[in-house]
This record gives structure tokens, C-alpha cells and sequence, in this order.
């Protein structure tokens, strides 16, 4: 039973992750229809880069996916009814976390949709080029999970972030 809720939680937010980059790629594919300047080249390379810097490395690697995998592990352990059906949620830190990790993560995510909303608005090739920046920093962030998932399985003590739980400085100790 632990390995399911493990299971859900990790694999909710991996689907929801992958589901988003499988909802972008093809308007980053779309480029190749689109006659490109050098201004949407160095724009491309641009939003891959700083994407897959600042959303893949900086938000993904170093925060957001150790935490996914220590909270999941925590969730695992420290079954509850209510916690183990939004795993997923759980997981991402948008409930049974501390109130600035609540308050983070729904403030990311309503700036996330602001961004969807504001992207969607843009033609071709502009809303090509910052889709395929998102793509790549989504993919690292799935690289990232499944690294930290190997990482809590075989080095758990590598892993210096917390699970920020409310009350507890949990980190994965040993298993």
C-alpha cells in the first residue's frame, strides 16, 4: 500500500508535468513553418537557455523536485486518508506544508497561469520560441525528479532541502 501512494503522488505530478510539455512541443515544432530572422534565432536560443537555467536548474533541480521526492517519501511513511487522495497535491506543497510553502507554491502557480494566459495571446513564431524555452525547463524538471528519485533510493542523505512540513524540519534520513 505504501508503494502506491508513493507511486501516485510522484506520478501525478510527473504526468501532470509531462502532459504540459506534451501540450507545448507541438507549438515549438511549429516553428520549422515559420521563416525565422536572426532576432527570433537569438530568441529561441535565449528562451532555451535562460528556460532550462532558470525554470529547469534554479526551480526545478534545486528546489521543487528534491522536495517533490522527500514529501512523497514523507506522505509514504505518514499515511493520511486525506493526504494519500491529493497526493499529487501533497507533493507539489499545496497542502499539509508550511504556510510560506503554501503560499509560494500557489502564488508560482497563479503566475504560471498568468503567463499561460498572457503566451497564448502571442502568433507564431514568438509563442513557438517561449513554448520551447518551457519545454526544456519542464524536461529537466522531470530529469530532476526521476534524479532525485534515484538519489533518495540509493544516497538519501544527499538530499539537503526539506520536506517543509508544518511543525517538522523532516528530511529523508536513511532507509
Amino acid at each position: 500500500m505504501k508503494a502506491i501512494v508513493f507511486t501516485w503522488g510522484i506520478g501525478g505530478v510527473l504526468f501532470i508535468l509531462l502532459f504540459a510539455i506534451y501540450r507545448l512541443t507541438p507549438m515549438a515544432l511549429a516553428l520549422e513553418n515559420f521563416p525565422m530572422s536572426f532576432l527570433h534565432w537569438f530568441a529561441l536560443i535565449f528562451s532555451i537557455v535562460y528556460m532550462a537555467y532558470a525554470e529547469g536548474y534554479k526551480g526545478f533541480h534545486l528546489g521543487f523536485a528534491p522536495r517533490v521526492v522527500l514529501r512523497a517519501i514523507y506522505l509514504q511513511e505518514n499515511p493520511r486518508i486525506s493526504h494519500v487522495l491529493l497526493a499529487p497535491i501533497f507533493c507539489m506543497g499545496f497542502i499539509y506544508a508550511t504556510r510560506k510553502r503554501q503560499l509560494l507554491s500557489i502564488g508560482l502557480t497563479l503566475m504560471i497561469i498568468c503567463f499561460i494566459i498572457l503566451v497564448r495571446l502571442l502568433p507564431q513564431p514568438w509563442r513557438g520560441i517561449l513554448d520551447a524555452g518551457v519545454v526544456a525547463g519542464l524536461s529537466l524538471g522531470v530529469i530532476s525528479i526521476l534524479y532525485f528519485l534515484y538519489q533518495a533510493r540509493n544516497h538519501p542523505t544527499t538530499i539537503s532541502v526539506t520536506a517543509e512540513i508544518p511543525g517538522d524540519d523532516w528530511r529523508l534520513q536513511s532507509h
